[in-house]
């Protein structure tokens, strides 16, 4: 809870809580953004020709992060350097991937905050192509993902890269609700994150992307939970909170709040804001009045509101991370993390609004980007979180 000093302390708490209006403070932004895209002519996948993929051009395709030529055996199977990107990778899918969700998310969120419907007009071209073209929509399953040169031709930790479609399948829900997608498009889109959801949940890489134990976890079921209320799966919409409550939150969060598994990594600040970002992104599309999961705790006290005030120090002061610094990326770190967002609001908290308000909305760094599953605020909340 917040700690109150005075009744004039109060009552400013209060009035900016009461004055916080999300779309009119994202306004200017988004209605930017989306006027610098809206005329993007759409690119999928089938672009960009992965020659070492396995699979064919409707396939994503890309290769493992952290893999790199072994010096000793140039011409052998990579070798894993954790933390550390090789730039000689194949990308390209990736990139296709997050500029389809940047031109949607951005579309859709000035749509949403503006009733104009000239916005979406620009955007049925990009989900047409990506999911109902026949020549051009991509494969509802991720068989080829982040690939090993001289090991494996796909895994199931590539699944985190589709992570980006989180925001599309959000953009698809907010679109069906106001009619605004031709009822065939909209049929054939819904059909398409039914049959990804069904490979996520039934395929050994999607098991394995499940049962991984980390961030890939967190991020597997935040997909899983989007694509099933996009394509109005109940019943695993339901699995998904069950397995945030039995599972993810127990087996990943430390009693001060902190996750283990990403603080013994090469990037233990990245990570742990990126799982954090992920699970407060889960529970804010899986909790109903019913049902608030971001004051859920086990019966050892973990919760989401420990973890948000274990990391909100370092957020607030990255000088004061008492652990080791990230091999790469540490001064990108932080920007306007979604989990300050989410918990100011789930919390009632200001502290964390006032913050998120000072960090950067407009990262452009691509490893930021890749990272950040959350960019458009408006679409997480489908009505205007003013504050009360």
């Amino acid at each position: 809870m917040l700690m109150l000093t005075s009744c004039h302390q109060e009552a400013e708490r209060k009035a900016d809580r009461v004055s916080f209006d999300l779309f009119a403070f994202e306004k200017k932004r988004i209605l930017v953004k989306a006027d610098s895209l809206k005329d993007f002519t759409p690119v999928t996948i089938t672009a960009n020709i992965a020659e070492r993929s396995a699979g064919g051009p409707q396939d994503f395709y890309s290769e493992g992060d952290y893999w790199w030529p072994n010096p000793e055996d140039p011409n052998g199977p990579y070798i894993r350097r954790d933390g550390q990107t090789n730039p000689d990778n194949f990308t390209a899918h990736r990139h296709s991937l997050i500029r389809f969700a940047q031109i949607v998310g951005a579309l859709t969120s000035a749509y949403q905050i503006t009733g104009d419907n000239s916005y979406v007009n620009h955007l049925e071209p990009h989900l047409r192509a990506w999911f109902v073209n026949p020549d051009t929509r991509m494969n509802p399953n991720l068989m080829f993902a982040q690939a090993i040169k001289g090991k494996v031709t796909g895994r199931g930790i590539g699944i985190i890269d589709t992570v980006h479609l989180v925001e599309v399948a959000l953009a698809v829900e907010l679109l069906e609700k106001q009619k605004q997608l031709p009822a065939e498009d909209l049929k054939v889109i819904k059909n398409w994150f039914s049959d990804y959801s069904l490979w996520l949940t039934t395929h050994p890489f999607g098991l394995e992307e499940k049962n991984n134990g980390n961030n890939h976890s967190v991020t597997w079921a935040l997909q899983v939970a989007a694509f099933a209320k996009a394509s109005g799966n109940t019943k695993l919409i339901e699995e998904m909170r069950a397995f945030y409550k039995e599972v993810l939150l127990p087996e990943q969060m430390a009693l001060n709040g902190g996750f283990p598994k990403e603080l013994d990594r090469t990037k233990p600040y990245g990570y742990s804001i990126f799982n954090l970002d992920a699970m407060t992104a889960l529970v804010q599309l899986l909790s109903t009045p019913q049902s608030n999961l971001f004051t859920y705790q086990t019966d050892d006290g973990k919760g989401l509101q420990i973890a948000m005030e274990f990391l909100y120090p370092y957020l607030k002061d990255q000088s004061t991370w008492p652990y080791q610094k990230d091999v790469m990326y540490w001064d990108h770190w932080p920007v306007a993390q979604p989990c300050l967002l989410f918990s100011s609001q789930a919390f009632k908290n200001d502290k964390y609004l006032q913050l998120w308000k000072e960090l950067d909305r407009n990262f452009d760094e691509t490893e930021v980007v890749r990272n950040m599953p959350v960019k458009h605020y408006t679409l997480w909340f489908p009505n205007n979180p003013t504050e009360s």
